[in-house]
């Protein structure tokens, strides 16, 4: 297996135009940054580059945060693992600490607060937005 890529952010969103924008803004810290627009290329994805952080769109994962969350630290174990949502309820945020993700981030606020999140987990803490 290959060894964590320390600069490499994997971005998971079903939202061509979203995710550009994401790419974009997280390029202006990351060297690599790799695009999937599926679960299935996600969870490929994080066993094939070991990325330092995944950020993946909450509904991609079909309702089952827990499923998702633990596949992707089965495939990338030292990754940091940040979702966006649109909704902002605070059940959100504990049921997605509860499936082990390091952070939660509105989809709304991802222009002022993604790069603040990545920066908070890679430090080894948790955020929520």
């Amino acid at each position: 297996m290959n060894e964590q890529l320390a600069d490499c952010v994997l971005l998971a969103d079903r939202h061509h135009g979203l995710s550009e924008g994401i790419r974009s803004l997280l390029e202006t810290t990351f060297s690599s940054v790799f695009m999937v627009a599926d679960e299935a290329s996600l969870i490929e994805g994080a066993a094939r580059l070991r990325p330092a952080v995944v950020v993946v769109d909450l509904s991609l994962g079909a309702g089952d945060m827990f499923s998702l969350v633990r596949k992707i630290r089965e495939r990338a174990p030292g990754a940091k693992v940040l979702l966006l949502s649109v909704h902002d309820e605070p059940t959100i945020a504990r049921s997605a600490a509860a499936a082990g993700a390091d952070g939660v981030v509105l989809k709304r606020a991802i222009a002022t607060e993604l790069l603040h999140a990545v920066d908070i987990v890679l430090a080894g803490q948790r955020y929520v937005a």
